[in-house]
C-alpha cells in the first residue's frame, strides 16, 4: 500500500488561484479545478514523445536526457548523456533535422566567464551524442553568446537565435539570428539582430503560427518573460505584453513553447528565482495562460531546456471491443473490480467466486469522447468514469461531460506490458490506486506514482 502524495495547502491553492488571469478563471483553465482542457489521444500504433536535454542545477558540465508522453511527467532516459570535450554545457536546445539526426546547440561557458562560442553536438538516438564543434559568433567586440535556440522556419530553413552582448556593456543582451547555409549545419550567415525586440532581452524563443512569428523573450531589466509578434522572422517585432501579463511571476527565463496534442500551447520556463521549473498552458492563441505549475519530478534538478515533440511508432497495445481484466503492475494479485459501483483493487484468484470474476471483467471500447482513446464498460453496460476524482461505474447519460469523464488516454507504463490511463478532461491526471481504491490523481513525477498508476491488460477472468 502506498503513501498518499502531499496535498497542496489551502493557502497554496489560493495563491495559485490569485495568480491565475481572470479570463482563465472564466474559461475554466485551472487544471484540477474545472478540468476543461482536453487531452487528445495519438492514433493507434503511434505515440507522442517529448524530449528535453537539460543541464543540472548541480552540474553545468553535462546534460541528462528525459522524455515524456504527456509533456508533464518526464522520465530519465540517460544521465550524463553528453559531456563536451572542453568547456561547459548550459541552456541546451535540441531539434531533429531532416537527415534523421538530433542536434544540440548550447552555451559553452558559465555565466561568470566571457563566452564567444556556442557548441554543437549530434546524435542518432537522443542518448549517445557526438561533439561537432564550437562556433565563434562573428560579432565585433563580442563578450558573451548565450542561450542559442533552434528555430526551423516553415520553408525548412534551419536557424539559431542567440543572445549576445559586447564588451562595452557585457550584461546588455540582444537577440541575433544565424541561418544555416548548408545541410550539415556547419556554415552560417552573418548575425542579424532581431528588430523591435531591442537590447537587454535574452533567451528569445520563437514559434510560428500561420504567417505570424511569436517571440517569447526575457526582459533582463524587469525579469519578466515578454511577448511580441512580427510578420518576418527578423522583425520588426512589436512587444505587446510586458510585466506580469501572464501571471507567471518575475525572475523567469529560458522559455520554450510547444503545441500539445489537444491543440493548446504549453510554455516551459526556468524559475531561477525560486529554484523551480514551471509550465503553463494557453488555449486562446497566447492571450491568457493557466497558473504556472512546477514540473513534477524534475523541478529543482533540471535547468534551462527546450522541448521537442515527435510522433513515434508504438504506444500501448490495448485491443478494443474485447473483454479484459486489468491487473495492478506492482500488486500482481490485485485486479480492477467493481464493488458497489466503485472501482477497487482487491485480490482475485482462480478460487474467487464467479460473481467476483465477473465484476473483474470489462469490455474495452473506443473512448466516448475520443475514438483514439479508451472507455471501459461493465457487464451491465455501465461505464467507468471519474466523479469527484473517484473511479466509479454509471449509466451513460449522453452528455459531453459524461463522455469526457469516461474517456482515458492510454500511455505506456514503466514495466513491460503495462499501461497508464490519463484522464481525457484532466490532462496529467491518471487512474491510480491508493488504499486499493482507484482514483484520478495528478502525477507527482515519482516512480512510485508511475507504478501505482500502471496496469496490465490480461485475459478476462470471466
Amino acid at each position: 500500500m502506498t503513501t498518499r502524495p502531499r496535498i497542496p495547502s489551502r493557502r497554496s491553492l489560493l495563491r495559485a488561484m490569485a495568480a491565475l488571469p481572470a479570463a482563465a478563471l472564466v474559461l475554466g483553465e485551472a487544471p484540477g479545478l474545472l478540468g476543461t482542457a482536453l487531452a487528445a489521444a495519438p492514433a493507434a500504433g503511434s505515440a507522442t514523445r517529448y524530449t528535453i536535454v537539460p543541464f543540472l542545477d548541480s552540474n553545468d558540465g553535462t546534460v541528462n536526457v528525459y522524455q515524456s508522453d504527456d509533456a508533464t511527467d518526464f522520465r530519465l532516459v540517460q544521465s550524463s548523456a553528453y559531456t563536451p570535450p572542453v568547456n561547459r554545457i548550459r541552456d541546451a536546445s535540441v531539434f531533429k533535422h531532416t537527415n534523421g539526426y538530433y542536434y544540440l546547440t548550447y552555451t559553452t561557458h558559465t555565466w561568470q566567464d566571457a563566452s564567444t562560442t556556442i557548441g554543437f553536438a549530434r546524435s542518432s538516438d537522443r542518448v549517445n551524442w557526438t561533439f561537432l564543434y564550437d562556433y565563434t559568433v562573428p560579432i565585433a567586440g563580442l563578450s558573451r553568446a548565450w542561450a542559442p535556440e533552434w528555430f526551423v522556419d516553415s520553408d525548412g530553413s534551419v536557424n539559431v537565435i542567440v543572445s549576445c552582448s559586447v564588451t562595452s556593456d557585457e550584461w546588455i543582451f540582444t537577440p541575433y539570428l544565424l541561418k544555416a547555409t548548408n545541410t550539415a549545419l556547419t556554415a552560417w550567415t552573418s548575425p542579424v539582430a532581431l528588430s523591435g525586440i531591442g537590447p537587454n532581452h535574452i533567451d528569445t524563443y520563437i514559434v510560428k503560427t500561420g504567417s505570424t512569428y511569436h517571440a517569447f523573450t526575457k526582459n533582463e531589466t524587469a525579469k519578466y518573460i515578454e511577448y511580441g509578434t512580427a510578420s518576418n522572422l527578423t522583425g520588426p517585432y512589436t512587444i505587446t505584453r510586458t510585466g506580469d501579463w501572464a501571471g507567471w511571476g518575475s525572475y523567469r527565463e529560458g522559455p520554450s513553447v510547444i503545441q500539445l496534442d489537444n491543440g493548446g500551447w504549453r510554455i516551459f520556463f526556468d524559475g531561477y528565482g525560486d529554484g523551480k521549473y514551471y509550465y503553463s498552458d494557453s488555449y486562446d492563441a497566447f492571450a491568457t495562460w493557466s497558473a504556472p505549475k512546477a514540473l513534477p519530478g524534475i523541478s529543482g534538478t533540471a535547468r534551462h531546456f527546450t522541448v521537442i515533440k515527435e510522433t513515434v511508432t508504438g504506444g500501448p497495445a490495448l485491443t478494443k471491443n474485447a473483454t479484459r481484466s486489468l491487473r495492478s503492475a506492482n500488486y500482481t494479485t490485485r485486479y480492477w473490480q467493481e464493488q458497489s459501483a466503485l472501482l477497487n483493487l482487491p485480490v482475485v484468484t482462480a478460487s474467487s467466486t464467479t460473481a467476483e470474476k465477473q465484476a473483474s471483467t470489462f469490455t474495452v471500447v473506443a473512448g466516448l469522447a475520443d475514438a483514439n482513446a479508451f472507455s471501459f464498460r461493465d457487464a451491465a453496460g455501465k461505464y467507468l468514469r471519474h466523479y469527484s476524482f473517484r473511479g466509479r461505474f454509471d449509466a451513460n447519460d449522453g452528455t459531453s461531460t459524461f463522455a469526457r469523464d469516461a474517456t482515458f488516454i492510454a500511455r505506456t507504463g514503466p514495466t513491460s506490458g503495462s499501461v497508464r490511463f490519463e484522464s481525457y478532461n484532466y490532462p496529467g491526471y491518471y487512474l491510480r490506486h491508493y488504499d486499493y481504491q482507484l482514483r484520478v490523481e495528478q502525477s507527482d513525477g515519482t516512480d512510485l506514482f508511475r507504478q501505482d498508476s500502471s496496469f496490465v491488460p490480461v485475459t478476462a477472468w470471466a
